[in-house]
């Protein structure tokens, strides 16, 4: 089945807008239409990728419920917060291990969040780190479209 690399992040500093919610109440339409129009106003861009990035509670996943709220980002890598836009906030995502799935189809199917947290993660030999999971919407990204493509980035440290 889908196999991820697994890669030794660096830290990581972006800017963006943050809002809390749940998988009941998904506001991420909302979150993306509010950055899209100003994401110029973001200076020292590292590049042209988009980072969408959840901060779940710690055991969120341990006893999960659809009703449960976490914060999710929309933003991009910085190299430095030297000139953070108004309405805007910068976050670190933290250095670490990640599984790095790459994922091609529609952005609105959560069965792969499925086969990675239910099938893959427990059949690995690692288990999920409390630090932010986040999805890296490159140039081939194509909001929902089935051809779309990204790379869903998993915290991870070793079971042993």
């Amino acid at each position: 089945m889908l196999e991820p690399r697994i890669e030794f992040l660096s830290e990581k500093k972006l800017i963006g807008q943050r809002l809390r919610m749940s998988f009941a109440n998904n506001r991420t339409g909302e979150l993306w239409q509010n950055i899209m129009p100003r994401r110029h106003e973001i200076q020292q861009a590292v590049g042209a990728d988009l980072y969408s990035m959840q901060q779940y509670p710690p055991g969120f996943f341990t006893t999960f419920s659809p009703a449960a709220e976490f914060e999710k980002w929309a933003g991009i890598e910085v190299t430095d917060f030297g000139a953070v836009p108004p309405n805007m906030e910068s976050v670190i995502i933290p250095a670490g291990q990640y599984a790095v799935f790459f994922y091609r189809g529609l952005n609105t199917d959560a069965s792969i969040f499925q086969y990675i947290l239910a099938t893959w993660l427990p059949a690995s030999d690692y288990v999920l780190d409390d630090r932010p999971h986040f999805e890296v919407l490159g140039p081939k990204y194509k909001n929902n479209d089935p051809a779309s493509e990204e790379e869903i980035w998993i915290p991870v440290k070793s079971k042993r």
